[in-house]
């Protein structure tokens, strides 16, 4: 610097000298130094790197510089004419690119301060491939066994050589040596580049057993380097000759009944082939039934190992195969087919062993019931079935005025028409029989059940109609509420269901004054009558089955009321209640004409009796409970039936509280009934103590 002063004018000049610190570190150019060192590069040579600099001076500049490893590589330290520090890197050791291709090195720049500071730079030495390795086959001989006849084309062997170099110093090519005779070159190929050694042409043992070859591997290097291998390759011998088979005799067809041992052929077998390829085994395919068995050399016999069974398996294809012990084996085989011949050994079957066969009665004559088909796993006459119906007489007609069975298919018929009252169901049994020698034959039970129609109109038995439908009766006009006046009975010869009957009113001339149980038909007061009720009531019932559609029938009663009151059931003598009598009474009433004198003398002795009798009114049965008779005279009776002019009688149970009133009543001529006592158990109706018998109408 320059300082002027005035007065007197001077010029100073001043030097400021800066003391350097160190305050920084030393830094190389690049931060990675990339050198490029071939493998063949002698020990001892100098390779040059840029060197650090220091921003500072003198003792704080860069003073010194130290290298990582030092293996391969070492340092040497120069100085330049400034005084400045720089490193050359030597070769210590020869490189080896396949040990190591890369070396990572750290050189370290450190100057003179204190504390020294100091600054890095990465030297990447890549160390470049000289062909300096040979390849190498990953074996030095091999030995090949190669089967006579294998195909063209087929790859031997797969040579592979090695070589550690890198780039064209790597890159190898397969060639034959001047020792591989020109018959082996001809035999086999060789991929120069894959190094596969392939079939050429078709060897065979029977001309040449054994081929040498030498093969080479070089690389393309500037000076190419190579190795070599040895090959033998041994033809084996192979197994090209197939066994034979041939059936020398055979039995076909046969009866299913064969029995066990028997022969069915005989076959014999050869193979061409000598050694293991020469010998044979044989063997059937997997049937039981039969079995293989050696007769002589090279001769089998085909023998029936097991019971035969034509419904099981008709016929056999019998699959005879011989094997050669060849590598790979050889084998023929021939197929002969066994067909079996029927013999008569099964019995019919029928698919059930009973059979229920419902039948709606009223049946056209002729009609089918049903096809009972068995079935014979036979053949031909063995197969063909008669069907018979087993006579069994029932009421002394035979099944067969009843049914007809079609002997060729099993269709059962009916040949009569059936009515479910009088027959409910028959058992029998049908056989069904082949046609073989001897014959075969089986039974089923057939179960035939009529089944019932409502055909049959309910018929009223009560109260009794000489002439029409219109009973006309005669009531007294102070009888009291609740009062039985007339008691419906109707019967009907249907099953229990369709003869199920119900009572109801078609006409009531007044609802308020007569009431009707539709259960029991009992017709009763419902109240007293009074000065406003008309004389004359009429009232008409019908009778209605359960059946589908229903059948029914009507009766009309005109009551007409008198001042005077009438005998009631409650006059006349009660018959104590006897259940040991009367109880599971099922008895048919049929009553013959008897003389007219001797019906006219009980009649006279029962209305005798009646008139002695005064028995007054029980008091389990008061008068309002009682029934009004009809207006034919009226007798008690126990189980004795008295008849009238040319009517027949029957019976019909009213049960009171202390006993049962028997009421006589004409009923048509010719007609018959069943009359069935009802237990007090039997709850019909809760609007009454009394229960009707059941009576049954038949023709």
């Amino acid at each position: 610097m320059e300082v002027i002063v005035e007065n007197p004018e001077r010029i100073f000049y001043i030097e400021l000298e800066i003391t350097d610190i160190n305050d920084n570190n030393p830094q190389f150019r690049r931060d990675t130094i990339n050198l490029d060192i071939t493998e063949s590069t002698p020990a001892g040579e100098r390779f040059s790197v840029s060197n650090a600099v220091d921003s500072d001076v003198g003792s704080n500049s860069v003073k010194t510089y130290y290298l990582s490893q030092k293996e391969h590589f070492d340092i040497e330290i120069q100085s330049g004419r400034d005084g400045s520090k720089f490193a050359d890197l030597i070769l210590k050791k020869a490189l080896d690119r396949e040990t190591q291709p890369v070396h990572n090195l750290i050189l370290t720049a450190v100057d003179g301060g204190v504390p020294p500071r100091s600054g890095t730079a990465s030297i990447v030495v890549r160390v470049l491939d000289a062909n300096d390795n040979a390849p190498k086959f990953d074996q030095e001989s091999y030995t090949i066994s190669l089967t006579e006849n294998s195909p063209i084309g087929s790859l031997l062997v797969k040579l592979n050589a090695t070589d550690l170099d890198e780039g064209s110093n790597a890159d190898l090519v397969y060639s034959f040596s001047l020792y591989t005779s020109e018959k082996t070159q001809k035999a086999f190929s060789l991929n120069p580049d894959s190094g596969d050694i392939r079939i050429k042409e078709m060897v065979n043992y029977e001309d040449f057993k054994i081929y040498d070859m030498e093969v080479i591997a070089s690389d393309k290097g500037t000076h190419p380097l190579s190795g070599q291998c040895k090959l033998s390759i041994i033809i084996t011998d192979m197994n090209d000759n197939h066994p034979e088979i041939s059936i020398k005799s055979f039995q076909s067809p046969v009866k299913e009944d064969v029995p066990v041992n028997t022969v069915i052929a005989v076959v014999s077998v050869s193979d061409k082939d000598s050694g293991e390829n020469g010998q044979v085994d044989i063997h059937i395919s997997d049937y039981l039934p039969f079995t293989l068995k050696e007769s002589s050399d090279n001769y089998y016999e085909l023998l029936v190992s097991e019971p035969l069974d034509r419904e099981k398996v008709p016929e056999y294809d019998i699959t005879i195969t011989v094997t050669d012990r060849g590598n790979p084996p050889l084998s023929d085989n021939e197929t002969i087919t066994l067909e079996l011949l029927d013999v008569n050994d099964n019995v019919p079957q029928f698919p059930q062993t009973f059979y229920t066969i419902p039948v709606m009665e009223n049946n056209a004559p002729g009609a089918l019931l049903s096809s009972l088909t068995a079935i014979d796993p036979d053949l031909h006459e063995n197969q063909y079935l008669v069907y018979f119906i087993i006579e069994k007489e029932t009421v002394n007609t035979s099944m067969s005025m009843l049914f007809s069975i079609n002997p060729e298919n099993g269709n059962l018929y009916a040949l009569k028409t059936f009515d479910y009252e009088i027959e409910k169901e028959f058992l029998f049994h049908i056989e069904a029989r082949d046609s073989g020698v001897p014959p075969l034959s089986s039974n089923v039970t057939v179960h035939i059940i009529i089944m019932d129609q409502n055909d049959n109109t309910p018929l009223i038995v009560s109260p009794w109609r000489a002439h029409g439908s219109v009973v006309e009766q005669k009531i007294p006009r102070s009888t009291d509420k609740g009062t039985l006046i007339a008691k419906v009975i109707a019967i009907d010869s249907d099953s229990v269901h369709n003869s199920r009957i119900t009572y109801q009113f078609l006409h009531n001339t007044d609802a308020t004054l007569f009431s009707l149980d539709q259960y029991n038909g009992e017709i009763r007061t419902m109240r007293m009558f009074s000065y406003r009720d008309s004389r004359h009531q009429q009232l008409v019932v019908i009778a209605k089955d359960n059946g589908e559609p229903a059948l029914s029938a009507t009766v009309t009663i005109k009551l007409s009321t008198v001042e005077t009151a009438l005998k009631t059931y409650a006059d006349m003598t009660e018959v104590p209640l006897g259940y040991d009598i009367f109880s599971d009474l099922n008895l048919y009433l049929v009553i013959g004409l008897g003389s007219v004198s001797f019906l006219l003398l009980i009649t006279i002795l029962v209305t005798i009796v009646l008139k002695c009798q005064k028995t007054k009114p029980s008091k389990a049965a008061p008068p309002c409970r009682n029934s009004v008779i009809s207006e034919r005279n009226s007798t008690i009776a126990d189980s004795t039936l008295v008849s009238n002019d040319a009517y027949w009688y029957s019976l019909f149970l009213a049960e009171t509280r202390k006993g049962k009133l028997v009421v006589r009543q004409p009923v048509p001529k010719g007609a018959r009934y069943i009359v069935s006592s009802l237990p007090r158990s039997t709850g019909l109706t809760e609007t009454s103590d009394s229960a009707a018998s059941t009576l049954q109408y038949s023709k």
